[in-house]
Parts: C-alpha cells; structure tokens; sequence
C-alpha cells in the first residue's frame, strides 16, 4: 500500500513540472517573424515537406516578414563496396540553399546541409522505405535549422 501511494504521489509531482515541447506548433506562432511567400526549386519531396514544417508561419503577419527562395537538392553516394562490387553503404545528403528576401532585397543567404550513412539492405522494398524515412527525417531537421536561422536575422 505504501509503494502505490508513494508511486502515486511521485506521478503527480512529475507530472506538473511544467515540460513544454520546444518545437511545438505553439512555440512557432510566437516566433517575431512571418513568412509571406515562399518559392521553390529543385527536388519536389523535399520541398513538400519544407512547406509542410514553414506553412504555419505564413498564417499571421508580423514586423519581419520574408519572402523565402529555396532550392533542394539530394545526392546519394556509395561510400563502400563489397568484393563483388555490389555497394554496402551508402551516404544520402540533401543539400537546401535558402534565400531570404525583405521588401524584394537579398537580406541573407544560407545554405543547409543534412546527411546519413546506412548500409544496403537484400530487400529492395524495405531499403527504399529506409530511404524515404532518412529522407524526411533529414528534411525536418533542416527545416528546424532554417527556422533558427530565420529568427536569428535582425
């Protein structure tokens, strides 16, 4: 009984301690910047999802409102072959040059490179699965850097 009500007790004290998602939806309308237009090139996966992550902050208008150009691009390498000459590791990179205009003038210029290492897999299926998953797992960490990066230009 005295094991329920001390575990009991410690989960409610833990469980206010005021945890708040640094990332959250929440956090990103109270950012001092809006974005009111954004324009895309190159690799249309990647470009999706970053419109997925920064279409929250076309919704409200503040002080500092940019117009973004970004450019994606992937490149996928073979890092290691096996003894027939079959590759056995690879390296995806993505590579996202973002242009930041305000009032039609190049305020800032930032490029964004994200990449991963993982070893061939028999199954074919499974290893393009693998990939797209590396793929968007890359991409939003690149959209959180380019979120950072927005909110460090005065």
């Amino acid at each position: 009984m005295l094991k329920k009500t001390l575990t009991l007790l410690i989960l409610l004290l833990l469980s206010s301690c005021g945890y708040k998602a640094i990332h959250s939806k929440q956090n990103l309308v109270n950012t001092d910047f809006s974005i009111s237009e954004i324009a895309f090139d190159g690799n249309r996966d990647i470009n999706l999802k970053i419109k997925e992550k920064l279409n929250i902050l076309t919704l409200t208008k503040k002080d500092k409102d940019f117009k973004l150009k970004i450019s994606s691009k992937e490149k996928k390498e073979i890092l290691a072959k096996d003894t027939f000459g079959d590759p056995s590791s690879f390296k995806i990179t993505i590579i996202i040059d973002v242009k930041v205009l305000i009032n039609s003038e190049l305020k800032n210029n930032f490029k964004i490179m994200e990449n991963f290492n993982y070893n061939n897999n028999n199954d074919k299926f499974s290893l393009k699965r693998y990939e797209s998953q590396i793929r968007n797992n890359l991409t939003i960490n690149a959209t959180e850097k380019i979120i950072f990066k927005l909110s460090n230009i005065q």
